[in-house]
């Protein structure tokens, strides 16, 4: 079984702030997705470092609001928010220093 990974979120100026952790950087993504504010027609870049590494990986991502499962909890609202994601090119870009 893989272990969890853990992934910092860099801006643009190369800054780091958020640790979020998950087996794939696309978990990782999808919770950066969740809490961003993004849109299909505006998506945000999210670039993760992966702790340890000089690997960071770069995605697209927003959110859209959804209906609920028919099969939610009573104290789950009928809307809620879904993250989306897609990988751009170049999917890994590697950092000479972190």
């Amino acid at each position: 079984m893989s272990e969890t990974r853990n992934f910092v979120l860099r801006d643009s100026k190369g800054k780091e702030h958020g640790v979020f952790t998950g087996k794939q950087p696309r978990q990782a993504a999808l919770k950066v997705a969740n809490r961003g504010k993004g849109t299909k027609s505006k998506p945000e870049k999210i670039m993760l470092r992966e702790r340890g590494t000089k690997k960071v990986h770069v995605f697209l991502g927003w959110k859209e609001m959804v209906k609920a499962p028919k099969n939610k909890p009573d104290w789950m609202p009928d809307k809620i928010n879904k993250p989306f994601v897609k990988k751009q090119k170049p999917g890994i870009i590697k950092l000479d220093k972190i």
